[in-house]
């Protein structure tokens, strides 16, 4: 079944293309379009807002994918073969996601592109036998680890004090645990960041976010995002171990390069739930939005049912923003109350004090 509500909107003709711009949409933010002959539609594009759009496997007028790509679109080829390996045995590092400099034609991106294209009963067994195997990859990875999660927004961008705060947490957190996150932008990255540097000094992971801040967000270019984070990571010639759990299914959104292991899977339900069952020594939830918000619940639940001596911890950060702008907090304590899973539950003003509470 194809989306067509909510972040993305997948368009497969130009009928349906046609119609949602007679209909007056111009903000094709989050919107998919798919193997589209879009050469006589330059002009009517041009006058869309496409950031954060992606076109894959396309054709278009000279200088169009160029035009698109300037304005903060991700432009892709298509694929036809599988690009993965569905039976690898190990998780991926980022120089094999990132196996060419050109994003649009690194693993990463081929991987995405076929995501959207192939809808075939082959394609989706390729994709169960990967995430499979990556699940099996991520089951031996973390033997003898103890997993601390940090949940964050995706939008916060390099050089902000809610990237600073991120990535000092990392830090702080990776002393005593290994950090898992998302592995995506944002928080995500911040929070391996500080997790990769964990051996080094507070001041040597603010400088590194500074460095960083020249190019604060993956739009226009992946490349330069990339190319700048892979300086910043290979300062370290003994980077603090960290794990990435992202999604293909949000592929616009590239997987940062500092988490030294990432387990990426096709299928995002599944993603979401292993990222936080693996997360055992409990979970720090910065500011976010919707996607943070579901996993506050969907960890509360699994702590709502679990037995006493298998709850983990949950620490919320930020007494404001999660009691008024984001009301969780007052849902959570009360669904909490009288259930061995109370005093697991915390809320806090810093991420120091989210360290603190986490420090073994």
């Amino acid at each position: 079944m194809l989306r067509t509500r909510g972040r993305v909107v997948v368009i497969e003709s130009l009928t349906e293309l046609d119609r949602r711009l007679a209909l007056g949409a111009r903000r094709l933010t989050g919107w998919r379009l798919t193997g589209l002959d879009l050469s006589g539609h330059g002009e009517a594009l041009r006058v869309c807002d496409t950031s954060r759009s992606t076109f894959v496997g396309c054709s278009f007028a000279p200088g169009q994918a160029e035009d698109l790509a300037a304005h903060g679109a991700l432009v892709l080829p298509g694929v036809g073969a599988v690009p993965v390996d569905p039976h690898r045995r190990t998780l991926y590092t980022a120089d094999e996601l990132y196996d060419t400099a050109d994003y649009a034609r690194s693993l990463d991106a081929r991987a995405y592109a076929w995501l959207q294209t192939e809808h075939g009963a082959e394609a989706a067994l390729a994709r169960v036998l990967h995430d499979r195997a990556v699940d099996d990859a991520l089951g031996t990875w973390r033997t003898g680890r103890s997993l601390v999660g940090v949940m964050g927004g995706h939008a916060a961008r390099r050089g902000e004090p809610d990237y600073r705060d991120a990535a000092r947490l990392g830090r702080l957190l990776a002393q005593d645990h290994v950090v898992a996150t998302g592995g995506g932008p944002g928080a995500m990255e911040a929070a391996n960041l500080g997790a990769r540097l964990a051996g080094e000094s507070a001041e040597t992971v603010s400088d590194a976010v500074t460095e960083l801040a020249a190019v604060p967000s993956f739009r226009p270019s992946v490349e330069a995002w990339v190319a700048v984070a892979r300086r910043v990571a290979g300062v370290v010639p003994e980077p603090g171990v960290s794990l990435g759990v992202p999604t293909w299914h949000y592929g616009h959104e590239p997987p940062n390069v500092f988490a030294t292991a990432i387990a990426k899977y096709f299928r995002n339900a599944l993603r979401e739930a292993i990222l936080l069952e693996v997360c055992d020594a409990g979970i720090v939830f910065l500011p976010g939005a919707g996607g943070t918000v579901q996993e506050i619940f969907q960890d509360a639940c699994e702590n709502y049912y679990a037995e006493p001596h298998s709850v983990a911890p949950m620490v919320l950060v930020g007494r404001e923003y999660w009691t008024h702008t984001l009301p969780a907090w007052p849902l959570l304590r009360a669904l909490a109350r009288g259930r061995p899973m109370e005093p697991h539950v915390h809320l806090v003003d810093s991420v120091d004090a989210a360290a603190d509470l986490l420090h073994r």
